[in-house]
């Protein structure tokens, strides 16, 4: 008898591996930085990335010819967003155990929310707004500025923070017009030239075997876990599934103990914590206010 899994599983499992995916890929990544300096790794793997990227665009008919004149500036602000975040990130990921830099960027559904209502004028009652407070207090508990463990690069963390914002409120207000797939081509497109300019500013490593090998299994991961995540919001409910992207801080924390021999101290399993509650907090107070509003 074959056993039937509901949309919503099904969503939470596209969601789970999608943030495996992911994490993965950033573990990779972070072992490149080992052979390569990190503009020559964003630009290698944006070529190998794009090239992926591009075949699935051109077998899927998903190129658009003719950009919306209403969605060219959104969709500009939404790549400056993943670039800087990218670039920020890895230099964040670079230089700092995996498990607190992925910590700090599970701080970004707060942080989405408390951007909407300030620059969407979207409505977010005081319990979210305790609920985004209590999660910033989390990520101040990672960082823990003013600390011997401070580590300065926890500020780039928290940059990248700020352009993934800027990079999901633009995707926001993108049109259906433009398909997911291709948006995703542009962006690898924009990763790929910027990785490439800024690496003429350092200089160019000979790329050995390994570190060819290890750029094409980050790309795979990269790839893998876009589809999975794009499967995820078009499977079940969002507000349901969406709690299960900080399976990614399980990964982030075995990946960096067994890779790397980063074992977290109290204040970032604390702090990640708070996050996670008070994310998932966020999450289930929108499902809430959602069916409030249909419901009305």
């Amino acid at each position: 008898m074959a056993i039937q899994i509901s949309d919503n599983m099904r969503g939470a499992a596209f969601m789970s591996i999608s943030m495996a995916a992911f994490v993965f890929n950033d573990t990779t990544m972070k072992l490149v930085s080992e052979h390569l300096n990190m503009f020559q790794a964003i630009f290698l793997r944006g070529v190998f990335t794009t090239g992926l990227l591009l075949a699935v665009v051109i077998y899927k008919k998903a190129i658009v010819y003719n950009i919306p004149k209403t969605d060219r500036w959104t969709l500009g602000c939404r790549l400056i967003g993943e670039v800087g975040g990218t670039v920020c990130y890895l230099t964040a990921l670079f230089h700092m155990p995996i498990a607190n830099a992925t910590a700090i960027l599970q701080a970004l559904p707060l942080a989405v929310t408390l951007a909407g209502a300030i620059f969407l004028r979207e409505a977010v009652g005081w319990r979210r707004y305790l609920a985004i407070s209590v999660g910033f207090a989390g990520v101040l508990m990672i960082v823990r500025p003013g600390s011997d463990g401070f580590n300065e690069f926890s500020v780039w963390a928290i940059i990248a923070v700020a352009f993934v914002v800027l990079r999901d409120l633009s995707t926001r207000r993108l049109s259906y017009a433009i398909p997911s797939l291709f948006v995703a081509l542009l962006t690898s497109i924009a990763i790929t030239i910027v990785g490439g300019i800024l690496s003429f500013t350092t200089d160019w490593k000979p790329v050995s075997n390994d570190a060819f090998m290890l750029l094409c299994i980050a790309a795979g991961f990269v790839i893998f876990g876009y589809l999975f995540s794009v499967m995820a919001m078009r499977v079940g409910e969002i507000s349901f599934s969406s709690p299960f992207r900080y399976t990614i801080l399980i990964w982030a924390i075995i990946l960096g103990i067994v890779v790397f021999g980063d074992i977290p101290d109290h204040w970032t399993i604390l702090g990640s914590f708070i996050i996670v509650i008070s994310g998932v907090y966020t999450f289930y107070r929108e499902r809430y206010v959602g069916q409030l509003a249909r419901k009305a």
